[in-house]
């Protein structure tokens, strides 16, 4: 089987592996990356860009040429290699599992459970949110890491193998370490906030139009979510996250955006959508929508590994030339 056929293969293998296999609680091969980067940046911290993208480029680079060796030594074995690797980095699964039992607490009138659960979806700060407030967090939170957990890594991974899918997680990871503004952070985390923006760019398009693509089959609106994400993707202050979160408000008729509380302070988001605010009822919404997306980006994804290899021709050893070429020659005589 040629080598981009395995990528194929893999990608879909991991995606149908992260679907049932659940994170370990313990010992995840991304929150150990975390530990370890966040181990390096607490010693070789400054108020720097230049040692900020020093940190980047090794925290990023390490994994990756890890990952190439480990690719080209895999073999015939190097599906399975590419369904770990997707495995790893995806995050579909538990970001709706996350977002369902939030739902599910809200349902149950447990404002106190959800502010809990809602730590582990978003930064601000759970404490000042009501029941709208809680569930707005949630369907944004679902829609922002549609593309970041999911449809990224697998554009990645179709591009770029398994490098690709571990180099972007090492990006997406270091961004949510570093990359937000704070005294600490504003020039060290500069480089792997521009980083993730530039691996997020095309993703997050392609998250929009994939959102559109399956918006009718979960009972969605598919011109509103090009249109919502058309004009006001561009409003929100991240230039990727805002695209798909009007993409979700659009094909949901829901309006996000708004005020939220983090502990470094007041963000005033921009409205996104024309909608009504969310409720515990949009969080099962969204996460159907996800999942429609999920399997969209997967095959997408496959398509376009298997495309670049029928377009790229087989490479032919110059010994097995020869050697066919003597044999050609032999028959001739």
């Amino acid at each position: 089987m040629p080598g981009r056929s395995q990528l194929a293969l893999g990608l879909l293998l991991g995606t149908a592996l992260d679907a049932v296999l659940p994170d370990p609680r313990r010992g995840h091969p991304v929150a150990l990356f975390g530990a370890a980067a966040g181990a390096l940046e607490r010693c070789g911290h400054a108020d720097s860009r230049l040692r900020g993208a020093a940190f980047t480029a090794v925290c990023v680079g390490t994994p990756v040429c890890a990952a190439r060796l480990l690719e080209r030594r895999s073999g015939r074995a190097r599906a399975a290699v590419v369904a770990a690797a997707t495995w790893t980095v995806l995050g579909a699964r538990s970001l709706r599992w996350e977002a369902a039992a939030a739902g599910s607490l809200l349902a149950d009138a447990d404002l106190s459970g959800a502010r809990r659960q809602l730590r582990n979806l978003v930064g601000r700060d759970p404490a000042v949110l009501d029941e709208p407030g809680i569930a707005r967090a949630v369907v944004e939170s679902v829609a922002e890491n549609t593309c970041d957990a999911i449809v990224a890594p697998l554009l990645w991974g179709a591009l770029a193998g398994v490098p690709g899918l571990l180099g972007y997680r090492a990006v997406n990871t270091l961004d949510a370490m570093v990359g937000h503004r704070s005294a600490r952070y504003t020039r060290f985390g500069w480089a792997a906030a521009r980083l993730d923006d530039l691996a997020n760019a095309v993703p997050a398009r392609v998250t929009a139009s994939l959102v559109a693509v399956v918006a009718p089959a979960v009972g969605a609106d598919a011109r509103a979510a090009v249109r919502i994400a058309v004009r006001d993707g561009r409003k929100h202050a991240s230039p990727n996250s805002g695209v798909s979160e009007a993409a979700f408000a659009g094909a949901l008729g829901l309006r996000l955006g708004g005020r939220n509380v983090y502990e470094g302070g007041l963000e005033e988001r921009p409205i996104l959508g024309d909608g009504s605010p969310p409720g515990e009822a949009d969080i099962r919404r969204a996460n159907r929508l996800c999942a429609g997306v999920t399997v969209a980006a997967a095959v997408l994804a496959a398509g376009l590994a298997r495309r670049t290899a029928i377009r790229r021709p087989a490479r032919v050893s110059p010994f097995r030339e020869t050697s066919r070429n003597r044999r050609r020659s032999s028959e001739d005589r």
